[in-house]
């Protein structure tokens, strides 16, 4: 098992919990609960694979990926009065789920030769698609588009990624420094409620 096809899987399960954790908050019925965690899980890769023709996707190709998905919901409906403080059993998940589909989008970009700009934009989408999917099942507004820092801190980590690997040959101080960064960055922002502007249309 390579190191980027672990911190896939790792970050499969992670997405599946948080959607699943957000599924059970909805109420909603066991097949209902992993339709969300599956979207979660494989929505940023699936829309990756497709804008990159790496065709089939990802998780058609490899059965472990479903594996892990119904693993996941299954640990996450069984621990669900364990994991009784949702919103911060659901932040940790969710912020591990996109600090290692950062990389694993940005890797991907680089190669395929693809700008570093395009690269980055590639490890943001994996890293974020599956939550905006997610959340627009289950009738909320993303997160990617409230004020709490969301896709910035992928984007921080994907030229994170770009920049160690310039300078550092071992791959997994690579893979290891870039999902720190990105669930330090998140870490900090909700600590110290940083976000972003927003704005608004006043029509009175």
């Amino acid at each position: 098992m390579t190191p980027l096809y672990f911190l896939d899987i790792l970050g499969t399960a992670a997405f599946a919990i948080s959607g699943a954790l957000v599924a059970m908050n909805k109420r909603l019925d066991p097949f209902g609960v992993f339709i969300i965690a599956f979207v979660t899980a494989v929505g940023g890769g699936t829309m990756r694979d497709m804008l990159t023709g790496r065709l089939p996707v990802g998780w058609m190709n490899d059965i472990n990926y479903m594996y892990t998905i119904l693993i996941a919901t299954l640990f996450a409906i069984v621990f669900r009065k364990r994991l009784r403080f949702w919103s911060k059993t659901f932040f940790l998940f969710d912020t591990i789920g996109i600090g290692v589909f950062t990389i694993i989008g940005t890797e991907i970009g680089v190669k395929a030769g693809f700008h570093p700009v395009i690269s980055i934009a590639l490890g943001t989408m994996t890293a974020c698609f599956g939550g905006v999917t997610r959340d627009i099942l289950c009738n909320d507004i993303p997160i990617i588009f409230r004020k709490e820092v969301y896709a910035i801190a992928c984007i921080v980590g994907a030229i994170t990624f770009l920049v160690l690997e310039k300078f550092i040959a071992n791959t997994n101080i690579i893979y290891i420094a870039t999902t720190l960064i990105v669930i330090t960055v998140r870490l900090l922002a909700v600590k110290f409620k940083l976000s972003l502007p927003t704005f608004y249309s006043d029509t009175r």
